[in-house]
């Protein structure tokens, strides 16, 4: 009873703020316009019509944005490998997640917004697809979802799950609401040994341990021509700094930075940044020049002028190709105490990384990275701009931390062979 009484709150809650989140949703379209398209979907309501009786149920995947998308790149493969392949359904949240997807896999998925949260949209999703078992990635845990997924015979599964020591502290708070929903789970793979403890905590059955999708994820050869295209507008005898994924408050941090220690990098030295989210560009353009800085935006796409020593990295779909092309890399999201952003795609790429103190949502993968010599982590911006003129002025320390990467990331790979062992037989594959 206090179950259904707590689902019933956050419902009527949820419904409350809905039309300010139309809003937001409203407004990010004015930069992201996939955020107007198949509008619909977000309330369960479809073009095309239902799945009929006979066909077959897809195995439905619900990846949020851009970086779980093209961590489940592996398991999509093993999927539509099999044969016959069971039909794919790939639900986002986000624009980038969704134009992510649409470039990895074309056509050979079904591809959908996520509903809302709401009783009604969730229903009306779950009987128009029909799925034969959900795969939530990293930690999209729903209520509803969970709660009418279980009514509709569907399981639902958790992968590449992570669960931070804050995260967890925020669920026990509102155990009423959480410890159903997550007890109703039929299995998780978790990332870490702490993740999955933290996730036993709170009421997950059927737990394992099978690491982190993301260092399976291949960096595709056209990415790195992409970057090989980008160091050659920017010029190739240019040192590269790429300051990515960056958050509010992080930007000016930095270019204020290299501006106050700009003379100690070698001379031409060229900082990209670029900013997590999209409909942020125009503000962080606006702030550049207020520091009076003279400054290029990717989205023109022409020639960096050899006068210019900022670049404004405001294109989608590029994020590998700027790492492709630093020598450097500065993951954002970690200055602040935001948790950090995946700091696995520059070690990737071979980049000298850098972080900030604060990488709780990437904690095991952080700390790891620094332990080997792959990552330096640094307390903010000033330390930022400083350890990237040690690295830019030694080629051994360079040579080092790219020797490491590699070593980092074969340690760590296979993370996709051990979750399929786990997952196939739980969803009757093989």
């Amino acid at each position: 009873m206090r179950e259904r009484a707590a689902r019933l709150v956050y419902t009527l809650l949820g419904s409350l703020v809905l039309p300010w989140v139309l809003v937001r949703l409203l407004w990010r379209a004015r930069s992201e316009p996939v955020y107007r398209t198949h509008f619909s979907e977000r309330f369960g309501c479809y073009d095309e019509p239902p799945r009929p009786p006979g066909a077959a149920r897809p195995i439905w995947i619900h990846a949020v944005s851009m970086g779980e998308t093209r961590a489940i790149a592996p398991l999509v493969e093993r999927l539509a490998a099999l044969d016959p392949a069971p039909p794919i359904l790939l639900t986002h949240t986000t624009a980038t997640g969704r134009a992510t997807g649409l470039a990895l896999f074309g056509s050979r998925v079904i591809q959908a917004w996520l509903p809302y949260d709401l009783p009604g949209s969730m229903h009306r999703f779950l009987t128009h697809f029909r799925p034969r078992a959900g795969l939530l990635v990293e930690t999209e845990l729903w209520p509803n979802l969970a709660a009418l997924a279980s009514d509709a015979g569907v399981p639902l599964f958790v992968v590449n799950a992570r669960m931070s020591a804050r995260s967890a502290v925020g669920y026990a708070r509102i155990a009423v609401l959480a410890r159903p929903l997550i007890r109703s789970l039929s299995g998780v793979a978790a990332q870490g040994d702490a993740d999955a403890g933290r996730l036993r905590a709170l009421g997950a059955r059927d737990v394992t341990v099978t690491g982190n999708l993301k260092f399976d994820a291949e960096v595709p050869a056209a990415k790195r021509e992409r970057g090989r295209q980008l160091r050659a507008a920017i010029g190739d005898d240019r040192p590269v700094i790429v300051a990515a994924s960056t958050r509010e408050g992080e930007e000016a941090a930095i270019v204020d930075a290299w501006r106050a220690r700009g003379g100690t990098l070698p001379a031409r030295t060229v900082l990209v940044i670029v900013p997590r989210h999209p409909q942020r560009f125009d503000a962080v353009a606006a702030l550049i020049a207020g520091r009076g800085i003279a400054f290029a935006r990717r989205s023109s796409g022409a020639r960096i002028p050899g006068t210019v020593d900022v670049v404004l990295g405001d294109s989608l779909g590029e994020l590998l190709a700027y790492y492709a092309a630093a020598d450097v890399a500065f993951v954002g999201g970690s200055l602040l105490p935001l948790g950090g952003q995946n700091m696995i795609e520059p070690i990737a790429v071979g980049v000298p990384t850098l972080i900030g103190p604060h990488t709780f949502n990437f904690a095991d993968a952080a700390d790891a990275a620094v332990a080997c010599g792959a990552a330096r982590r640094v307390a903010d911006a000033g330390e930022m701009i400083e350890a990237a003129a040690q690295i830019l002025a030694s080629e051994a320390l360079r040579v080092a931390m790219r020797d490491a990467a590699r070593q980092f990331m074969s340690a760590h790979r296979g993370a996709d062979a051990r979750l399929w062992a786990w997952l196939a037989p739980r969803i009757g594959l093989r």
